[in-house]
C-alpha cells in the first residue's frame, strides 16, 4: 500500500472519530441520535440500501446521523451510479453522505528468513452516497409511504420472543442489570421496576450484547473487564452500539438515558477516542457481530425478516 494510501485511510479514521468526539463533547451520545430527534414511537430502522438491504456497522452509525442532522424523512441511500442505473439523477448541487468499505486483501511479503508468505492486509474506503431525498425521477415505488408502525403489543411480544429464543438464563431480583461472565447469566431487575414493557426490552437488549461475549458466542475477551477502566467502556460501547442496533432491528427504542452505571463512561470514551482513531470502527463491527449473532438463534424465517 503507498504511503498516501495509508495516509488517505488514515484520514477516514480521524475524520469521523472527529466527528463523533465533538458530540460525546457536547454530552451527547451520537448513536442515540434517531431516537431523540423523534417521536419514540415512530418506527426507526437501520439505513437501507438501494435494494432494501440494511447497512451494518459503522455505516449505520454514519447515515443515521446524517439523516437526522441532514432532516430526512427517509432512511433508504444509494450511489450516484445507482440513482442512474434507476432513472433517475442527483439534484445539482447535492452532496453526499460518506459511508465506509473494509476488507483485506493478500499480499505476498518477504518473511524475516527471505520467504514470501501470504499476508492479509486489511483497508478501507470511503464513498458516497445520497438519500432518495436528494434524487429526481426515481420510480414511484422509491417513494412510497413509509410502512405502517407496528403495534406496541405486537413489537413487545415480538421482542419477548427474540430473547427467548436466545436461550440466555435471565434471572430477575435486585435493582441492578448486568452480565455475569463467571457464571453466564444476565441479571435483571423485576419487570415491574421498568417503567414498561419498551423499557425492559431496551435494557434487556444491552445486557443480551454483553451476553455474547462469551468465548463458545462471538469470543470478546472481558477477562479485564472489572481490572481496567479502558477494557470496561470499550465492552460498554460496544454493548451501547449493539442494543441500539438491535433495537432498531426489533422497532423499540433503547435507554435514551443512561443508566448511573453508564453514565460515568461518557470521558472514559471521550479518552479511548482520542488515543485510537479505529475505536469506534472496532466497536461498531464488534456491536454487529453481537446483533447477527443473536439474531442468528432465531428461527431460520425470523432471520431472513430481519435480514
Amino acid at each position: 500500500m503507498t504511503k498516501k494510501a495509508e495516509s488517505d485511510r488514515a484520514d477516514i479514521y480521524t475524520r469521523i472519530t472527529d466527528r463523533i468526539v465533538e458530540d460525546l463533547e457536547q454530552g451527547v451520545r451520537p448513536w442515540m441520535k434517531p431516537w431523540s430527534a423523534a417521536n419514540t414511537h415512530s418506527r426507526i430502522t437501520r439505513p437501507m440500501r438501494h435494494n432494501g438491504l440494511p447497512y451494518s456497522g459503522m455505516n449505520v452509525l454514519l447515515l443515521w446521523s446524517e439523516q437526522v442532522s441532514r432532516g430526512f424523512s427517509s432512511s433508504m441511500w444509494m450511489t450516484f451510479k445507482q440513482a442512474l442505473e434507476l432513472g433517475g439523477a442527483v439534484r445539482k448541487g447535492e452532496t453526499g453522505s460518506t459511508v465506509v468499505f473494509a476488507s483485506r486483501f493478500t499480499k505476498s511479503v518477504a518473511d524475516g528468513n527471505g520467504n514470501d508468505v501470504d499476508r492479509e492486509i486489511p483497508f478501507l474506503k470511503a464513498y458516497s452516497v445520497f438519500n432518495i431525498e436528494q434524487i429526481e425521477g426515481l420510480p414511484d415505488t422509491y417513494h412510497a409511504p413509509p410502512a405502517k408502525v407496528r403495534d406496541p403489543v405486537e413489537r413487545i411480544a415480538r421482542a419477548d420472543l427474540f430473547f427467548r429464543n436466545t436461550g440466555a438464563a435471565i434471572r430477575h431480583s435486585g435493582d441492578q442489570a448486568y452480565y455475569s461472565p463467571v457464571m453466564d447469566y444476565i441479571q435483571m431487575p423485576p419487570f415491574e421496576a421498568f417503567r414498561d414493557a419498551a423499557g425492559y426490552a431496551a435494557v434487556l437488549s444491552h445486557e443480551a450484547a454483553h451476553w455474547t461475549a462469551a468465548e463458545h458466542r462471538v469470543g470478546r475477551d472481558l477477562s479485564r473487564y472489572a481490572k481496567d477502566r479502558t477494557d470496561r467502556a470499550r465492552e460498554e460501547l460496544i454493548a451501547e452500539l449493539g442494543s441500539c442496533f438491535l433495537c432498531a432491528d426489533l422497532g423499540i427504542a433503547p435507554e435514551l438515558e443512561p443508566r448511573p452505571d453508564h453514565a460515568s463512561y461518557l470521558q472514559s470514551w471521550l479518552s479511548v477516542l482520542a488515543n485510537d482513531k479505529r475505536a469506534i470502527f472496532q466497536a461498531a463491527a464488534h456491536a454487529q457481530r453481537a446483533v447477527s449473532f443473536l439474531h442468528s438463534l432465531q428461527p431460520e424465517a425470523d432471520v431472513k425478516a430481519a435480514a
